[in-house]
């Protein structure tokens, strides 16, 4: 039976999205199905994204826009999985479209419809702390931007009255006798990106969650959100003021048996904090205190985030959870905890608590599981196996995100590109049958046109519009020269946005576009994309940055805000009329693949690759595949770790795509995108390979703790890795375990993520074996997140004593005892030791500045690990176009995580190697050859080792000479400008930014006219 080319992803929240366009980039039909009226999920409805804060759905919204655009992406919003039926690639699946009682195909979204209903109910997407209409969006930027009747409170419906939305709207899409409908679709494969759920503390009575003072951290985020019901201003529900001491209570429907909640929610921590700060920026006179068991921050950065928190935000953190919260006679709140510090109970009133609640499963995965035939854990998440994490029980039934476990956004979105891997290698033989070709308008000829510019300007929530008068930016733009059109927007980067834009282009017969909003790294393709569907060439475009530029570095003086935006602005539109078209040119593509690292991730990432189809070359430095795998001898479910990298090991060696060199090492890379050349120095010799993307999987390597606790010095002092390869059968009556040696401090401020688990598994192993031996952990935070809080709870079963150390009065480790102080008991400990334990951090492997170069990537400067592109929406990215990363390379990260991302890099790098062509970047660097002289200088300069000289025959006083002159590969050129500010001749301009542009721009910011003088 021939397979289909087609995925339906269940669920449309930023992992979906991902696993979508990843699919749909990579050659295949995609069923982007969500039960709720828009796409974006829980993310949409978030104010900031930890660790960088940048506004959530200003990162999002370009990806929503971009799924309602892809040609290859149908989306099916308000629907429903209800069966599947067939086999692994070749599926019917059964969906059900709700009755929406709105006609997607006639309704513009214009809002007519919820302004003259009369009825109000509380908004889902405000947390029931604002209101919405029976006939509603959820919110500005949805997608679709259709409304949405709903029955239960539709007067119409009920009680056959009222008609008001039927009878204003000009489209005529309300349809009252709408029905379900169902639908019958042929896939090859199913993705279940379902999400969660937040955990509804209603019933916690002691914490009171029906007074008004008292909200969830989802109800939080929306208060804190410039389109929120407050328009961003934090005040309390009992007389809307705002709050001066605010108490976060970590661990609500989390870490709890008493719930049935036993595991940890993983993100709870980081986002209190995220709250918390954005919180004292808001106001900063707030006080801030987070009551936690632990401070779980373990993600990239994270641990430097929570330290900015208290250094920068004066934000407190309470080792203590108070077990409720009280409420005195006036109303006010009050909460009882142990302060470890005095040994006492105190009391510390609040003006506002806010329940940290945790990520529980959705109650809709019941229903969809058995739809599916899949199989769900104890905790109603799908059930997925350490090393195949994207993997359900039901072949070609993939799950990502949180409907596996509880994970932040960067792994959901690994997790996404990694299911989309798995999907893509299953259909690889179907791959381009069922896809279309989007055809863009004839681009319209401007070049005789007077211009005439359009400029947006976005308010951005509170990020932009909270300090700069944007109203008053948008019609100084008016008074431009050239500007023929000027408004100001919500959000620019929303759906009906672009469509005003498109609108304007076409009304105002607009011939440059200028938009003024926030951070061009992410939003310019965006608006370069709509201004070419409106018929423009796509580089008549220029982006103003008044966030990064203006707001968030003039936070302070908001006149001096606005005036500098209008400045800004003011050169942005002197430079839109000098722009020219611009063209893409497409080059040749090599379809093959370079993997470096041949660990678990190196070797994953390699067979994903070589299953979709694509020649791979898996280049490893040591004798041997597995990586560090092979140094743990025990997994922490118990099994032996060599069930896991075997059968990779066997897999690669046989695989007819994959060109496996061993004991080899990569020692130069030429080339771009595309069109790499690599030089492998083999046992057997140099090898030279060509191929079109890499991935760079290096791994990581365990501390050696030289200068910490005698390591070196006494014998009976190893670290966690030396104590794997010595178990079972350790002879030792006290076993001190130490945590955080050479992590989170000075020296390297990260966490780790897996020293903990590593820890707790090696304790339980010892008592397993050996009940007598007494075994301590000291720890700053035991950081088990996910489902790992049951090797936790499984330690203390087993009498593994816990005892908590201040970082600022470390153990002292003596010949055969640790002396530390116990932060909880406020005493001094002396604890016999037999063998001491250091749990050291991963760091960087050697070769990394190496690799760094060769692929001119980026190193971290705080941990050196490599540097994705975008730590959110691109962690397996880098910068440089062709070039990916997973694994341990990128961070610290335990097994499963490893594994998604080799998956997640695979399947990025497959949406470049699936294309016919490649096309060049347009912003590139060109030479005039009749000002160059041949100097040369440019050349070292390239980073991208774009030019090269050329030999040219001049005629010079009437001879012919061979001279040297500056050539640039368009392809490998990525438009850095270095060789520009490098020639002396000035033979060298930049397209886009070239010297009259530029000129004008200069110009423009000293307010002189065109002739030179004073405006």
């Amino acid at each position: 039976m021939s397979k289909v080319g087609a995925v339906a992803v269940a669920g449309g929240g930023v992992g979906g999205i991902q696993a979508a366009l990843d699919l749909a980039d990579s050659g295949f039909k995609v069923y982007l199905i969500e039960s709720d009226v828009s796409i974006g999920g829980v993310m949409a409805q978030l104010d900031k994204t930890f660790p960088t804060n940048d506004c959530s759905i200003c990162i999002l919204s370009p990806k929503l826009v971009e799924a309602a655009r892809h040609p290859n992406i149908e989306l099916l919003s308000f629907s429903e999985v209800k069966g599947l039926s067939g086999e692994a690639g070749n599926f019917k699946l059964k969906v059900v479209r709700k009755a929406r009682y709105v006609d997607e195909t006639k309704c513009t979204g214009c809002g007519l419809c919820m302004e003259k209903c009369p009825v109000k109910v509380d908004a889902e997407f405000e947390e029931g702390l604002a209101k919405r209409k029976a006939i509603y969006i959820p919110f500005p930027q949805a997608v679709p931007r259709v409304a949405r009747i709903d029955p239960e409170h539709c007067l119409y419906l009920t009680k056959g009255k009222c008609g008001a939305c039927k009878k204003v709207c000009p489209f005529d899409a309300v349809n009252y006798e709408d029905e379900d409908k169902e639908i019958l679709l042929d896939v090859g494969a199913v993705i279940i990106a379902s999400g969660f759920e937040a955990y509804d503390p209603s019933k916690l009575y002691q914490y009171h969650p029906e007074h008004p003072d008292v909200v969830t951290s989802m109800q939080f985020e929306r208060l804190l959100n410039a389109s929120g019901p407050t328009a961003g201003h934090v005040v309390r529900g009992s007389d809307h003021k705002e709050p001066k001491k605010i108490g976060f209570i970590q661990c609500i429907g989390s870490r709890s048996t008493a719930e049935g909640k036993p595991y940890c929610s993983s993100v709870c921590c980081a986002y209190a904090t995220k709250e918390a700060m954005i919180a004292v920026e808001h106001d900063p006179e707030l006080e801030v205190y987070i009551f936690n068991i632990d401070v779980r921050v373990f993600g990239k950065s994270f641990e430097e985030f929570y330290q900015r928190a208290q250094k920068d935000y004066g934000i407190k953190y309470i080792d203590s959870r108070p077990s409720g919260v009280g409420v005195r006679d006036d109303g006010s709140l009050y909460v009882m905890y142990e302060d470890h510090e005095s040994g006492k109970v105190k009391t510390m009133d609040l003006d506002m608590v806010v329940l940290s609640v945790g990520l529980d499963m959705n109650p809709k995965i019941y229903e969809l599981a058995e739809a599916l035939g899949i199989e769900l854990n104890e905790y109603g998440f799908v059930e997925t196996k350490m090393e195949a994490p994207v993997c359900t029980s039901r072949e070609g039934v993939y799950v990502l995100g949180a409907a596996q476990g509880p994970k932040d956004i960067p792994d959901t979105v690994a997790q996404a590109s990694g299911a989309a891997a798995k999907a893509e290698a299953l259909l690889a033989e179907a791959r381009g049958t069922m896809i279309e070709v989007p055809e863009l308008p004839p681009e319209r000829d401007v070049s005789g046109e007077i211009p005439r510019v359009g400029v947006f300007v976005c308010h951005c929530g509170l990020n932009i519009g909270g300090v700069v008068d944007v109203p008053a930016v948008a019609e100084y733009a008016k008074s431009l020269p050239y500007v023929v059109y000027a408004t100001d927007n919500k959000y620019s980067c929303s759906s009906d946005t672009q469509e005003l834009i498109k609108e304007a282009i076409e009304k105002y017969k607009l011939n440059r576009v200028v938009v003024a909003a926030c951070t061009p790294r992410t939003h310019e393709p965006l608006f370069q994309n709509t201004v070419r569907e409106a018929g423009l060439n796509s580089y008549l475009f220029e982006f103003v940055n008044i966030r990064e530029h203006v707001s968030w570095v003039t936070r302070e003086d908001k006149e001096r805000a606005t005036e500098k935006a209008k400045e800004l602005i003011r050169m942005g539109v002197a430079k839109a009329v000098k722009l020219n078209p611009l063209y893409r040119e497409r080059l040749p593509l090599n379809h093959s693949a370079l993997v470096l690292g041949g660990g678990i991730s190196g070797m994953t990432a390699a067979l994903d690759l070589a299953d979709m189809g694509f020649p791979v070359y898996l280049v490893e430095r040591e004798g041997e595949l597995g990586g560090n795998l092979r140094n743990i001898t025990q997994l922490p479910d118990g099994r032996n770790p060599a069930e896991i990298y075997e059968p990779l090991i066997e897999k690669v060696k046989n695989h007819p795509n994959i060109t496996l060199y061993l004991n080899s090492k990569l020692v130069e890379v030429k080339g771009f995108i595309g069109n790499f050349e690599g030089k492998i120095e083999t046992p057997e010799g140099e090898k030279i390979v060509e191929f079109g993307a890499a991935i760079v999987a290096t791994g990581a390597r365990e501390l050696v703790p030289e200068g910490y606790y005698h390591y070196g010095e006494q014998e009976n002092v190893i670290t966690q890795m030396e104590l794997e390869k010595r178990l079972p059968g350790i002879n030792a009556k006290n076993v001190v375990m130490i945590q955080c040696v050479g992590a989170r401090c000075p020296e390297r401020t990260y966490c780790s993520r897996t020293c903990c688990m590593e820890a707790l598994k090696n304790a339980i192993r010892i008592k397993e074996e050996s009940p007598d031996t007494q075994v301590y952990i000291i720890y700053r935070d035991i950081r088990s997140y996910g489902f790992m809080e049951e090797l936790y709870q499984r330690a203390r079963e087993l009498g593994v004593v816990f005892i908590k150390y201040d970082a600022d009065k470390p153990p002292v480790v003596g010949k055969d005892n640790v002396s530390v102080y116990d932060r909880l008991l406020r005493s001094n400990l002396t604890i016999p030791a037999d063998l001491i334990v250091l749990s050291v951090p991963m760091v960087a492997p050697e070769g990394a500045e190496e690799t760094s170069l060769l692929f001119k990537v980026p190193i971290d400067v705080v941990s050196g690990f490599f540097f994705e592109a975008h730590v959110k929406l691109r962690p397996v990215d880098f910068a440089t176009p062709g070039v990916y990363l997973c694994g341990t390379a990128q961070g610290p990260k335990n097994i499963p995580e490893s594994l998604s991302q080799a998956s997640a890099a695979a399947s990025r790098a497959a949406t470049l190697l699936s294309k016919e062509f490649i096309e060049a970047e347009g912003i590139v660097s060109c030479v005039n050859e009749d000002v160059c002289i041949g100097c040369e200088v440019c050349v070292p300069m390239c980073p991208y080792t774009a030019i090269e000289m050329r030999e040219r025959e001049v005629e010079v006083d009437g001879k012919k000479v061979i001279v040297k002159k500056s050539s640039i590969n368009p392809a490998a050129c990525t438009g850095c400008g270095t060789c520009v500010a490098a020639c002396n001749p000035g033979a060298i301009e930049q397209r886009h930014f070239q010297n009259n542009q530029i000129l004008a721009q200069v110009k423009a910011a000293f307010n002189f006219s065109q002739n030179g003088g004073g405006a």
